[in-house]
């Protein structure tokens, strides 16, 4: 152990932090504090930071940082951790030595806080979900770990200036992207608004200067401008007999400069004139509302109330914003004392000592089970997953949403009725058909705002597609249906496969035993039959290549096979989706987007990745020999209901006039077919029109065409054909459902 010979070094630090803590939080053992600074200034020795400052300035700013977040709530063991969080990464003292001289307690939240030391979050994509996991299940352990992080890259981000340009840049957009957020996801808006300045500062400088220009050239007005404001509010609140404090809020640059980016003028944003009423119960929160509408004029469509519906990070508050009689918005929040403490502090506002750090269940439902979902997450979810969880857990915005019964939904902004179907439960979101909001029929896409009423219509046979995945929202509800899409897949493929295997093996006369089959399946690196059944089905192995592995004397013939299209087949039962498939019962179909098949036309089926199989037109240049495999074609013929229609799309050149388009579509409505989507462009007097129409049968769709063809000045007609530059069949958004 390093017994470095600077005990008593620079004991104004530790008379300085001691009479904070006599002042603020009495409870905290002074003696065992000043033990802690001692063990962590001989550990650290004569270390410096890039400031030039003795490392236990860092230490004891650490402290000042927790001191005022959690005040009288700091414990002795949280001061002891955050005053030793460096030792074990910085010196040569071991976790064993914390643990015999400052107890287990302390010990674990030193090792914790040395975990997520040196992660380094560069990016949001999969290859970090690891580092984040780490980083949450040490919170979901034991929230002062997290405090002490906070406040530790606080403290860097304070003296950040100090460091290397490209280090500053690194930590200062981790910081924004991970750390913030998490302060924000945890209420504590007094160190994330502070952190994303800090950062702003580093990561756009230039910006950040302008910022403090336009802020500070209107200071005295807008100071002038809001004092009267107050003056007229306090008046207001006396004569109603309310005991109220009335300030101004600071202002955030970096909630500024992210309004600016999206196009917001710096004249239109509300935050740059905000004032705070801070009362003493909830019921005064409410008359102070009626005293700030009685005096100014409200913006209607700008009033939240946080106070009946909190968000997930414990914050609470009344939001409004007034018009002035000089025009001017003001916003004006209204809290009470206690509502106040919670929206700086969060979740720390509810630490107890006694809790040794963990949070409680009802705590963790007041965050909107945050905590809980990131435990389920650590052991179910693949990176991808758990990635996209964090990204809508850590950044999201609420919107608040009723059940037909009245019951209070929390949802993140822009989610579906998909999303609300899924929380409420998996089976129902499984059998979702449509929904209702507010009575009215809306599509499953529809966004979901404050105070909507959303009624779920379910359906027995209703199941998830993969159009679902770009309408939820929710990570929980994107997983669900992943989950659900990837076991009817396999099962879907596993029979296509065993059926592609099983033909090829009778039209060369073979028959294997079960044994061989097995052998030849772990030869390919699978784990048993079904899973090479499942790879064929999906391309990833192909019929010829377990040929040769079941009998290799045989190989020239396989070749031989792979090399020229079997002969028409007879065709067996018939799946659903307009087409029958050989022998293959319930396979997923789905009719290729490239060509656009219609019923009339020549098909061949192609197995697809993931998707069973693609249906296209025979003259489609993607399911030409030199593209695929010919063991990934299979005959299909058609057998589609009455009434059952499909989507082409026409391409209409010619010259242009006016009424064009409104002729155009008036000759395909003459047929008639429907039309789903039209558009047309023109460029020097020529014109292309796109149109997506829906028709029966080719019949029915060369009826179109020639209906067209007759209007004056369209010179020509054709079906949209395009080819994928990639193989078709291994391209797994080729089919359209």
């Amino acid at each position: 152990m390093n017994e470095a010979p600077s005990g008593g070094a620079h004991p104004e630090l530790r008379a300085a932090l001691i009479a904070a803590l006599d002042e603020r939080a009495p409870r905290v053992d002074r003696d065992r504090v000043a033990a802690c600074y001692e063990f962590a200034a001989r550990a650290h020795g004569e270390q410096l930071r890039e400031s030039g400052q003795p490392y236990l300035i860092h230490l004891v700013e650490v402290c000042r940082i927790l001191l005022d977040l959690l005040e009288s709530r700091l414990d002795t063991t949280l001061v002891c951790a955050a005053l030793l969080h460096d030792v074990v990464e910085d010196t040569g003292i071991e976790a064993e030595d914390v643990q015999k001289r400052f107890g287990r307690e302390v010990a674990s939240l030193v090792e914790g806080v040395t975990k997520l030391s040196g992660l380094h979050f560069d990016s949001r994509e999969a290859a970090q979900a690891e580092n984040f996991r780490r980083m949450l299940l040490s919170m979901a352990q034991d929230l002062r770990i997290i405090f002490i992080k906070l406040a530790d890259r606080l403290h860097n981000m304070r003296t950040i200036e100090f460091l290397r340009e490209d280090k500053a840049r690194r930590i200062a957009a981790e910081t924004r992207d991970i750390y913030a957020p998490l302060a924000h996801r945890l209420g504590i808006a007094g160190i994330k608004r502070e952190l994303e300045d800090l950062s702003l500062r580093v990561l756009d400088p230039e910006a950040y200067r302008d910022l403090i220009g336009r802020v500070q050239a209107r200071r005295e007005e807008r100071e002038a401008f809001l004092a009267r404001v107050r003056e007229r509010l306090e008046e207001g609140l006396k004569a109603a007999g309310l005991k109220a404090e009335v300030s101004g809020r600071p202002k955030h640059f970096y909630s500024i400069y992210h309004k600016m980016e999206s196009g917001r003028d710096f004249e239109a944003i509300y935050d740059l004139f905000g004032l705070r009423i801070v009362t003493h119960t909830r019921n005064d929160c409410y008359r102070a509302l009626g005293v700030v509408h009685d005096r100014f004029t409200p913006v209607t469509d700008r009033f939240k109330d946080y106070i009946a519906t909190p968000k997930s990070n414990l914050y609470q508050s009344l939001h409004t914003t007034v018009l002035t009689e000089a025009c001017e918005m003001v916003e004006v929040q209204i809290r009470t004392r206690e509502m106040h403490r919670t929206a700086e502090s969060g979740v720390a506002a509810h630490y107890v000592y006694k809790q040794g750090g963990h949070v409680d269940e009802e705590l963790d439902a007041k965050l909107g089970g945050f905590l809980a979902q990131t435990a389920d997450w650590q052991r179910s979810a693949d990176d991808d997953e758990y990635m996209d969880f964090l990204r809508t857990a850590l950044y999201q915005e609420e919107v608040f949403v009723y059940t037909p019964r009245r019951e209070l939904r929390r949802l993140p902004k822009g989610s579906t009725p998909i999303d609300f179907a899924f929380q409420i439960h998996t089976a129902v979101g499984q059998h979702t058909v449509g929904a209702r909001v507010n009575g009215e029929l809306v599509p499953l896409r529809h966004e979901l705002r404050n105070g909507d009423t959303v009624e779920i219509i379910t359906s027995a046979q209703a199941q998830p597609n993969d159009d679902w995945l770009q309408i939820a929202r929710t990570a929980g509800a994107r997983a669900k249906i992943r989950a659900w899409l990837r076991l009817r897949r396999h099962d879907d493929s596993v029979a296509l496969g065993r059926e592609m295997l099983e033909r090829e093996l009778k039209r060369l006369r073979q028959t294997v035993s079960e044994a061989a089959l097995a052998e030849a399946a772990g030869a390919l690196e699978c784990a048993d039959l079904e899973q090479l059944h499942a790879r064929i089905a999906e391309g990833q192995i192909s019929v010829t290549q377990v040929v040769r592995r079941l009998s290799p004397a045989r190989e020239g013939l396989a070749e031989r096979f792979a090399k020229g299209l079997p002969g028409a087949l007879g065709l067996g039962r018939k799946p659903t989706g307009g087409v029958r498939i050989q022998g293959i019962d319930n396979v997923m179909l789905s009719f290729a987007r490239c060509c656009q098949p219609v019923p009339g036309d020549p098909v061949v089926g192609i197995v697809t990745v993931g998707r069973g199989v693609s249906v296209h037109r025979q003259d489609c240049p993607n399911t030409f020999p030199n593209r695929l495999p010919p063991e990934r074609r299979v005959p299909v013929e058609w057998d589609s209901a009455i009434g059952e229609t499909f989507p082409v799309r026409l391409l209409v050149y010619g010259q242009d006039r006016p009424s064009l388009l409104a002729d155009i579509a008036k000759a395909i409505a003459s047929v008639p077919v429907n039309i789903r989507t039209a558009g047309m462009a023109s460029e020097d007097r020529t014109v292309r029109g796109v149109f997506v129409v829906e028709v029966a049968t080719l019949a029915k769709l060369n009826e179109v065409m020639a209906a067209i063809r007759k209007l004056p000045g369209v010179t020509r007609v054709e079906r949209r054909q395009r080819l994928i530059r990639n193989e078709s069949a291994a391209r797994p958004d080729e089919g359209q459902a």
